[in-house]
């Protein structure tokens, strides 16, 4: 049965705040010619997470136990550990904090700005109960939710907002516009987050999968990523094109996800704000609660201790990300230089990890014959390109 899945969980992690902003500034500044690196990513993301996806129904592991278990050189599985754990875990509880402020904000939109102090530490409740009552089911199926409302107020903004569809099809043929290179390797680096590889393998690889029943699953699975990160996509492309309508050509001031509802009332109309909270709303819980997921999937796994869900150390881990998250949003501290070093652990991280993913599926002990055929190592190629150098530019920015 072709169905939504853990593939959602992917849609969930990636649509979040940050996602919001870049695409809104992707729009405003650039109209609709940067679609086609945000198809880029897509593609590329579905690729590697069906990857991901393979890899747990054929060897019973979620990426983070396959890296400890394949690397035999001791100081290379301690670098590949302490890589994981500074990348995704310390990385998922740095960008915490930003989900659950832009959830809050949403939060704001509609209820008033006076409410404000209240929702960082409402919703980071709401999230912890989620994350330690270990019912996986519960968990996916909230989730599911609120990719169904971030879809639903995202893609009715943009048909009320009336793009012109030869505009947005011609956004799709490759162009580099003056001083785009950073929204660019934006939009492609909030699409292809190397976390959810971690995640979607680590949920997959829960699944008692019967030999016999691998081929199928497999067709499920790739069915189910690629819907789901489609459909993520779509909510992307929904942003670009809102913002390019509001606000390409024009002088908006400062636009980010917290000052986008507002901006968009002339265009939309009153309700525009009470829409895009909701929207940013969805877009914040979801990231609040798959990022202590994923960094809890990663720092088990890496650490070879249990990496399910309804482990007592693996909920420790992934509240311990949460109350991170809560104090830096709560009390208005600044993590700059915690986020700085987890996008360097990040950028080092993702070109590692894809490129060794990508030996793993074509390692037959491991993969048996399930391993990559020529056409998809052929696709694989302009991704991994694409990864090292926007790694690299990532850390040459960050020094």
């Amino acid at each position: 049965m072709k169905k939504f899945g853990p593939g959602l969980l992917v849609a969930a992690a990636f649509i979040g705040p940050g996602t919001i902003t870049t695409a809104s500034v992707a729009g405003a500044n650039f109209g609709f010619t940067l679609l086609w690196a945000l198809l880029f990513s897509v593609v590329a993301t579905i690729l590697l997470q069906t990857m991901a996806a393979r890899l747990a129904l054929v060897s019973g592991q979620g990426l983070a136990p396959a890296l400890r278990a394949n690397i035999n050189q001791p100081l290379l599985k301690y670098l590949a550990i302490f890589l994981v754990i500074s990348a995704i875990g310390i990385g998922s509880a740095a960008y915490e904090a930003g989900n659950l402020s832009g959830a809050s904000l949403g939060l704001q939109g509609l209820f008033g700005q006076h409410t404000g102090s209240i929702w960082t530490p409402v919703i980071a409740l709401v999230s912890a109960l989620l994350l330690y009552s270990g019912k996986y089911k519960l968990i996916e199926r909230t989730l599911i939710l609120l990719v169904g409302v971030m879809s639903v107020v995202f893609v009715a903004t943009m048909v009320l907002a009336q793009p012109s569809l030869s505009d947005l099809f011609a956004g799709f043929k490759p162009s580099l516009p003056t001083n785009s290179l950073t929204t660019v390797l934006a939009l492609i680096g909030t699409t292809i987050v190397p976390y959810n590889l971690f995640l979607h393998s680590g949920v997959i690889a829960r699944e008692d999968t019967r030999q016999q029943e691998v081929d199928q699953a497999i067709r499920v699975h790739n069915w189910d990523t690629g819907l789901s990160v489609g459909l993520g996509g779509l909510i992307t492309l929904a942003i670009v094109a809102t913002a390019s309508v509001a606000f390409f050509g024009q002088q908006t001031g400062t636009l980010n996800a917290a000052t986008m509802a507002k901006q968009l009332e002339p265009l939309l109309g009153t309700y525009a704000q009470y829409f895009f909270a909701i929207g940013l709303f969805a877009a914040g819980l979801t990231s609040a609660i798959t990022a202590p997921l994923a960094g809890a999937y990663a720092v088990c796994g890496m650490l070879g201790g249990k990496d399910k869900v309804e482990d007592t150390r693996f909920k420790l881990v992934a509240i311990a990300i949460l109350v991170f998250g809560t104090v830096v949003a709560s009390l208005g501290l600044d993590p700059v230089a915690v986020i700085i070093f987890a996008q360097a652990s990040n950028a080092l991280l993702l070109p590692i990890v894809c490129i060794y993913l990508l030996w793993l599926l074509n390692n037959k002990a491991v993969m048996g014959q399930y391993k990559n055929g020529w056409l998809v190592n052929l696709l694989s190629l302009p991704v991994i390109i694409t990864v090292v150098g926007l790694s690299a530019y990532k850390l040459v920015s960050l020094l």
